[in-house]
């Protein structure tokens, strides 16, 4: 089978390797479609875990079970040969502290599994564990393409529920990427009365608009900050979404926020980089930082939830599509963050 395998950033393979061969317990995916994320385009991240079969935001169709799952002797009655599914890369182990108070990110179980051999490859072992505990029917209304934004809009929902917006709230969101325009497309859902986007791309500005903006924000052509002041008169945001990993970009969500507002690190900064805080300006504004890190089980079946009700679509956010012989060009595309949101490489 083939795969796309990243050696280092500039450097991604097409590569032919056996298929996995599933034990009694686990599930083997022909792989349908799978995202290209914009974590994965972070040079710092992605080249430590090097080499590696990239993509983690897999959908496809069951093509074979474990002799267990098979003859019954496994408790997993929801999934048969020729289903169709997303399953995630991790999967917590829902018993330890950590997940009995939903931290699943936190699990060492979650941080130690992981789909055999990654996305970006024809076929995918699910191991038990994933097919237990984070693995989703998909419903006949929805597309493949559908099932592979059910990870990232997850990551939306994790955050989104971590900053409880309240009826009302002004939002603003920093940087327009596709994970920017989901927090836009479910901001509003969340609650929030004014939303504000602010990136540098005409065409990233346009898609905010699009998807529900209020305003947006050409940061290329005026100071984020006091342009922002002047949409709010003065008030400035009950929340802000901090997309880039950038410390100056953090900098400037915390300049943005309003007395008693949050702020959202969405992602974290690039290795190296420090962020300078006042943190009598916090206290006395009474200012909470509020970091997200990936998702767990329950934020994926809200994700699920989500795209069902068409709030989140594929025919809305993945603007190019690709074979797996093209994953690079795909890559670089992501990694340019320009005019496209969502890369996804397509099979079949």
């Amino acid at each position: 089978m083939k795969v796309a395998k990243l050696y280092n950033f500039n450097d991604i393979r097409i590569e032919d390797i056996p298929i996995p061969e599933i034990g009694p317990k686990d599930a083997l995916l022909k792989t349908k479609a799978c995202g290209i994320c914009s974590g994965d385009v972070m040079p710092w991240y992605i080249e430590k875990k090097a080499p590696l079969v990239i993509g983690h935001e897999p959908a496809g169709e069951i093509v074979e079970l474990g002799s267990e799952i098979l003859n019954s002797k496994f408790e997993i009655l929801n999934f048969k040969i020729g289903d169709r599914v997303f399953t995630h890369h991790h999967a917590p182990c829902f018993t330890c502290r950590f997940c009995k108070r939903g931290d699943y990110v936190q699990c060492e179980t979650w941080r130690e599994t992981k789909i055999i051999p990654g996305g970006v490859s024809e076929y995918i072992l699910i191991p038990q564990i994933n097919l237990e505990n984070d693995t989703l029917n998909l419903p006949d209304t929805l597309s493949y393409e559908d099932g592979t934004l059910i990870e990232p809009t997850a990551c939306v929902v994790k955050a989104l529920k971590r900053v409880h917006i309240r009826r009302g709230d002004t939002v603003l969101v920093i940087g327009l990427g596709v994970m920017g325009q989901i927090n836009i497309l479910l901001a509003r859902k969340y609650g929030a009365e004014k939303i504000i986007g602010a990136d540098m791309i005409p065409f990233r500005l346009q898609k905010a608009k699009e998807f529900g903006a209020d305003e947006v924000i050409d940061a290329s052509k005026s100071k984020l900050i006091e342009a922002f002041k002047d949409l709010t008169r003065g008030e400035m945001a009950d929340v802000v979404i901090v997309g880039p990993n950038s410390a100056e970009a953090m900098k400037q969500g915390i300049a943005s926020v309003g007395a008693g507002g949050k702020v959202l690190f969405f992602t974290p900064a690039k290795p190296g980089e420090t962020l300078s805080i006042n943190p009598n300006e916090l206290y006395f504004k009474d200012i909470n930082i509020i970091t997200s890190y990936s998702c767990g089980p329950t934020d994926t079946a809200d994700a699920l939830e989500l795209i069902e009700q068409g709030i989140v679509r594929a025919e809305k956010l993945v603007t190019h599509r690709f074979p797996i012989e093209k994953t690079a060009e795909a890559f670089r595309l992501t990694a340019e963050a320009k005019d496209s949101l969502k890369s996804v490489i397509v099979f079949d």
